[in-house]
């Protein structure tokens, strides 16, 4: 059994700071009444708003119900000769789940590409919008990862739309490209690193339909690329962020969903 999931989102981890600083205070007697009044809102603000979220967002599927358990059942990160290191947190849940869902559903894809499956909650989420005859291929590096996945998807409907892809990415996105696949639809979550690779495959490579909008997750990194730190995953972000910003073929926007979901079209 894996420990609770720990705050890996601006908001959660903005929250989680403001707990540790409200218990710094504790019986400490001159902080101003006013100081201790904005703080106690600004932790209902940041603490509150995730729980909201879930609460206003249509209800996941019972199969997305169980992938989700099933995935935070296990320690992902006590892996031995693991392919890539693995941790719940990685996990899209729910109200990302229904955002790509109703994006999928809005652009009336019928072609979608993931690349970065993890245990299958984005794919399946997709899966579940998309139309008689609709297909769905999921690139994953982890066999195991994606084993578990494909297992998890033989308990829904719309599991049969997915196509699971072992193997490095790259590798993937040239063989379609090669066979002359597009998609209408393509959501990255994958290396941070291999982000603006990604993203030049999929539209120098003609991956993407004219009509197409490519997801990008976790564009916001917990933060880092505006707080301006430098683990490698928050310099990966950045540049890409900056690079896409600095690209005049495509428009973008960055919403603050969950760890920041940038979504790109060409101009």
């Amino acid at each position: 059994m894996s420990a609770p999931p720990r705050p890996v989102t601006p908001v959660g981890i903005l929250a989680a700071a403001l707990e540790r600083v409200a218990e710094g205070l504790d019986g400490v007697a001159d902080v101003p009444g006013a100081v201790r009044d904005d703080l106690d809102r600004a932790r209902a603000l940041a603490g509150g708003l995730d729980p909201y979220l879930e609460r206003c967002t249509t209800p996941e599927s019972p199969a997305l119900a169980r992938l989700a358990a099933a995935t935070h059942e296990r320690d992902w990160s006590a892996r031995d000769d693991a392919a890539v290191f693995l941790e719940q947190e990685m996990l899209s849940g729910h109200v990302e789940g229904q955002a790509l869902k109703m994006l999928v559903a809005a652009t009336r894809a019928r072609r979608v590409l993931e690349i970065g499956l993890f245990t299958g909650y984005s794919a399946l989420a997709m899966a579940e919008a998309l139309p008689e005859g609709g297909r769905l291929v999921a690139c994953e590096l982890d066999a195991e990862v994606a084993t578990a996945a494909i297992r998890s998807f033989a308990g829904s409907p719309a599991g049969g739309r997915i196509t699971v892809e072992v193997g490095p990415a790259a590798q993937t996105l040239a063989w379609l490209a090669a066979a002359g696949e597009q998609f209408d639809l393509v959501f990255v979550d994958a290396d941070k690193a291999g982000y603006a690779g990604y993203l030049t495959t999929l539209i120098d490579g003609g991956l993407l339909a004219p009509h197409g909008l490519v997801c990008v997750d976790n564009t916001l990194m917990q933060g880092e690329p505006y707080l301006g730190t430098t683990g490698a995953n928050g310099k990966a972000i950045a540049d890409f962020n900056d690079t896409v910003a600095a690209d005049p073929r495509v428009e973008q926007v960055l919403l603050p969903l969950r760890d920041g979901l940038t979504l790109i079209r060409r101009a």
